[in-house]
């Protein structure tokens, strides 16, 4: 079993794609853009691809959303949420008023507004292709003028000393990933189905019909929003997901339904729910 991950190692997509591997004895393989996940398991060079779909302070990843509307027929297999720590990690024996510029994937940059106002205002903020990335080019600079803002893990492999911990904003801050494969999983009993549709006309109560049909039929959802359908101006593509199994006798007649009412319906996976829970006893475990 071989998963691809956007790399390079020490990235959280490393992280998620680390815990799926225990799971099922699989080998990683880093690749360096979002669509060449997709890519790689569509081909065969990996059988699973693990992508970042969504952070609860950023929001959701749209490269990944329009992958799955528009570009790949590959399933959702699972969800993992991975915590989301920034560390500051500089060349060892660094001190903080050497600083003078601050490298990072953008988003780390909004994570951790609060510290970098309160405790480098001044510096520089050069974006990087990955938080990893940022930590192995500060570190081969040997720079005592750069940071990065990274993780615990990339910090330890490319040899760069930690010099704040937890530096973002809100501890409460994770990322959700996706699983990819050829194939979904089959039902548990505490499962998940994200799916799109597309709306047959522009007028009052196209959208509100579909949810109604969710209602009316006890159907959980958990989450809603929309992307641009890239052909007409104004036009979206709506995603939800819902609580449940596709093959539910319940998801399956209310998707049939919503089918009926919508120009387009596309059913992105069946998957485990993430447990939530399990990252607050792994929090209280760390501690």
């Amino acid at each position: 079993m071989r998963i691809a991950y956007l790399g390079p190692e020490g990235t959280f997509s490393e992280e998620a794609a680390l815990t799926q591997a225990r799971r099922e004895d699989a080998t990683l393989v880093p690749f360096s853009s979002i669509p060449a996940l997709v890519s790689a398991v569509e081909t065969g060079l990996t059988e699973r691809a693990m992508l970042p779909i969504e952070n609860s302070l950023e929001g959701s990843v749209s490269f990944t959303l329009d992958l799955l509307i528009h570009e790949t027929d590959l399933k959702i297999r699972n969800e993992l949420v991975v915590p989301v720590r920034n560390n500051l990690v500089v060349v060892p024996g660094t001190k903080l008023e050497q600083i003078k510029s601050v490298t990072s994937h953008p988003q780390p940059f909004g994570q951790c507004r609060r510290f970098l106002e309160r405790c480098l205002p001044n510096v520089d903020k050069v974006a990087a292709l990955s938080t990893a990335a940022a930590v192995s080019t500060v570190i081969q600079a040997g720079d005592s003028s750069q940071a990065a803002i990274g993780t615990l893990r990339a910090a330890e492999l490319y040899g760069g000393e930690v010099l704040a911990r937890d530096i973002q904003d809100n501890r409460s801050n994770v990322t959700r990933f996706f699983l990819l494969a050829r194939h979904d999983a089959e039902p548990t009993g505490f499962d998940r189905t994200s799916f799109c549709f597309n709306v047959k006309q522009n007028i009052p109560g196209a959208v509100h019909e579909v949810l109604t049909e969710l209602a009316t039929s006890d159907i959980q959802m958990t989450k809603i929003e929309s992307r641009p359908t890239k052909s007409v101006l104004g036009d979206y593509t709506f995603l939800i997901d819902v609580e449940g199994h596709r093959k539910d006798p319940i998801i399956a007649a209310a998707l049939e339904r919503i089918r009926e009412r919508t120009a387009r319906v596309k059913v992105f996976g069946s998957y485990p729910r993430f447990e939530l829970n399990a990252i607050d006893d792994e929090s209280e475990e760390s501690a």
